[in-house]
């Protein structure tokens, strides 16, 4: 008898993070991928799942559904059972949910617990994976990184979103006994990001020889800092905590079945913005402005300890160094400048 293929279900597949993770399976696994997005404002419709030429694929099967509701009866009559469920569907810029916390936050909410009614359904669920944010854990003191089951303490209705998916998901391992893990990563960087996000707008502003405003302490002394890694180092992340780890959430263990993936440097983004002009061949023109005192809920750091996922066997296959030169690089052909909104 035929051994029956694994088969994967990414949501929100057609975003940044998400493309990347149907490439990295795609080209690191045999599995068929069921894909539910809704095709919001930064998809960029179906240009990013396009880029990477999956539509002649005939492993990945695509959805359109608004995971604020239920799913239909037909759409999960199509997808069928699955074996792993990877959660990447969450709105995830923190100026909007500043400026719509109440919508924001029930998107969020709601799509997760829509996700795990569904889960429940799954007679041949092996894991589902809720990905995380660091903001989850708040602002870090200088020498502090937060291990996996340290306190939350979310400072914007963006990381209180997640947070309370996260609590959501806590929850129903414990009361369903769901196979659940949550994964809480750092700044991602990687092609095919959102103009809005850091990186693709420091190549656009120094392209254009305008000012790129960094965020700073009070006395403008200091600028922020993060650890920042590529999407697809956080897809392999994942695919080793599919198959390589046996942990899910429990009750009795803060720690279990929660898993950091962090980039392996802290950087300055000041630092960073001059290191991408380096790339570039090009001057960034920088200045310095106490950005927290006029948009609360922004912090100036974010540190997780990733120790455990590493005393589990897993390494990154590309540094932080190459990522950004890659993703840099990758930008600046001609073809790719469509990707910054010019």
């Amino acid at each position: 008898m035929e051994n029956k293929k694994t088969k994967l279900c990414l949501t929100g597949a057609f975003g940044f993070v998400g493309a990347h993770f149907v490439e990295h399976f795609l080209k690191n696994t045999d599995w068929d991928i069921v894909v539910l997005d809704k095709l919001s404002y930064a998809t960029n419709g179906f240009d990013r799942l396009r880029d990477i030429n999956i539509f002649d694929e005939k492993r990945v099967k695509i959805f359109v559904v608004d995971l604020n509701l239920p799913l239909s009866d037909g759409v999960k009559k199509e997808i069928g059972e699955v074996d792993y469920i990877v959660n990447l569907a969450s709105e995830s810029h923190v100026d909007n949910s500043i400026k719509d916390p109440v919508n924001f936050i029930k998107n969020n909410v709601n799509l997760v617990l829509n996700m795990l009614e569904w889960a429940r359904e799954l007679k041949e669920l092996k894991k589902f994976i809720q990905t995380s944010t660091d903001e989850c854990y708040g602002t870090a003191p200088e020498g502090v990184c937060y291990k996996e089951g340290d306190r939350y303490n979310p400072g914007n209705p963006y990381s209180a979103s997640k947070a309370s998916q996260d609590s959501i998901c806590m929850a129903y391992a414990n009361t369903y006994k769901l196979p659940i893990n949550i994964i809480n990563s750092m700044n991602i960087i990687g092609e095919r990001q959102h103009p809005e996000k850091f990186i693709p707008l420091c190549i656009k502003k120094i392209l254009n020889g305008e000012e790129i405003i960094i965020h700073a302490n009070k006395d403008l002394t200091k600028s922020g800092t993060r650890f920042y890694l590529h999407a697809r180092n956080i897809a392999k992340a994942v695919q080793f905590i599919l198959e390589k780890t046996d942990e899910r959430l429990s009750q009795s263990d803060a720690s279990s079945g929660k898993w950091n993936i962090v980039g392996e440097k802290e950087i300055a983004n000041l630092d960073l913005a001059k290191l991408i002009g380096e790339i570039m061949g090009k001057e960034a023109k920088t200045k310095m402005v106490d950005f927290h005192s006029s948009r609360p809920g922004h912090d100036l750091r974010y540190a997780l300890d990733g120790s455990k996922l590493k005393k589990a066997g897993f390494e990154y296959p590309i540094n932080f160094e190459e990522s950004l030169k890659k993703t840099v690089e990758w930008t600046l052909k001609e073809e790719n400048k469509r990707w910054l909104g010019i």
